[in-house]
């Protein structure tokens, strides 16, 4: 029994006579410091002095909220004026339900925009809009695909906003994270482009 309590006295010995030179005082000069903090905590973690607990590690599990994501936020803010039928984030689709200026009734546009990437590019989105043209009476329908010129503005304004979006949200991560060195995931999947 002796000898189980003596296994960790010895294995705590050993570990600290190795840790000899971590523990031994060393000279500094105060010149070599800047003597503003930030710039010192800046200093640190160019150097790998500083450490930031949690950062860095991946579970491969990302959580993205909709309110997060700047493409997401861009299509509802341009599709705001229209009724939408499913806005579903988790499976990428914004559907809008029938729309018609002046409440007409001869004519309404859906318009139905699935995402094909969270990345702010032109083939990020399939954007489909359908047109109902009714005779007199509402019974008697014809729905078409339009493939018109509206279809190449709303994915240009979409993107538009979606860009003005996540440079928005990159000032605001600079902002509150004023010691961090690196720049944050956003900024580094435009530079791999």
């Amino acid at each position: 029994m002796k000898i189980f309590r003596l296994i960790p006295l010895f294995l705590i010995v050993i570990l600290l006579a190795g840790c000899g030179d971590a523990f031994k005082f060393r000279k500094v000069d105060a010149t070599e410091f800047p003597p503003d903090p930030k710039l010192r905590v800046k200093k640190n973690m160019e150097e790998g002095r500083g450490f930031r607990l949690m950062e860095g590690i991946n579970k491969n599990t990302t959580y993205d909220f909709a309110s997060s994501n700047p493409l997401w936020r861009a299509t509802l803010d341009t599709l705001d004026f229209m009724p939408l039928v499913s806005a579903n984030y988790s499976g990428g689709v914004v559907i809008t339900d029938w729309y018609s200026e002046n409440n007409s009734t001869k004519q309404s546009i859906k318009i139905s925009v699935r995402f094909l990437t969270n990345e702010i590019r032109s083939d990020a989105l399939d954007i489909n809009i359908f047109i109902k043209e009714c005779l007199s009476d509402t019974n008697n329908c014809q729905i078409t695909q339009s493939e018109n010129e509206l279809k190449t503005e709303l994915a240009l304004n979409i993107l538009k906003k979606a860009a003005k979006y996540e440079e928005e949200g990159i000032e605001e991560y600079k902002k509150n994270n004023p010691y961090t060195v690196s720049e944050p995931n956003i900024a580094k999947e435009k530079k791999k482009k």
